[in-house]
């Protein structure tokens, strides 16, 4: 039996670090990491805004237009991280996407990638009136935030890492 203490359980506990020496080399080389450095806060920047703008449009029905155009900036912002964070994989780890060490994060990458894409699908193809298309805009937003906390872990990680 297996207990806390024995060797082979705690073998089999330790996680690969997130880089290996030569991704954290290519990793740190790349102008990739400097773009999804910029991008990421950006995206941040723009759904604030935007969350204020839906949220003041569902309170009082007014800025219909402001909100709608801001769900549409962060939904661009969104697009160019995705592209630009699947090259950064690739240079990095050697695969577009779901490389092990992010694979989570790139799996709830798709989802908020996919209602972001459903309100825009939504909103040109008329699918649906402007409270149920403010309330996609939500799901998406909630969504985001879960992906944005998983990789600020994984950035702490790294920088944990990184010190040790």
């Amino acid at each position: 039996m297996l207990t806390a203490r024995s060797p082979a359980l705690s073998d089999s506990r330790k996680a690969r670090p997130l880089y290996s020496v030569e991704e954290r080399a290519r990793r740190d080389a790349s102008i990739w990491t400097l773009v999804q450095g910029v991008l990421a806060p950006l995206q941040f920047v723009v759904f604030l805004v935007s969350l204020v703008l839906v949220l003041r449009t569902l309170a009082t029905g007014d800025g219909y237009t402001a909100a709608t155009v801001s769900i549409l900036a962060k939904t661009a912002v969104l697009y160019a991280i995705m592209v630009t964070g699947a090259i950064w994989e690739k240079e990095v780890f050697g695969q577009y996407l779901f490389a092990p060490a992010f694979f989570w994060e790139d799996v709830v990458s798709f989802g908020v990638i996919a209602l972001h894409t459903l309100y825009v699908l939504a909103l040109f193809g008329g699918w649906a009136g402007e409270q149920a298309l403010l309330y996609i805009a939500l799901a998406a937003y909630l969504a985001y935030v879960v992906n944005a906390a998983q990789f600020l872990w994984k950035l702490r990680l790294a920088r944990s890492e990184a010190v040790a």
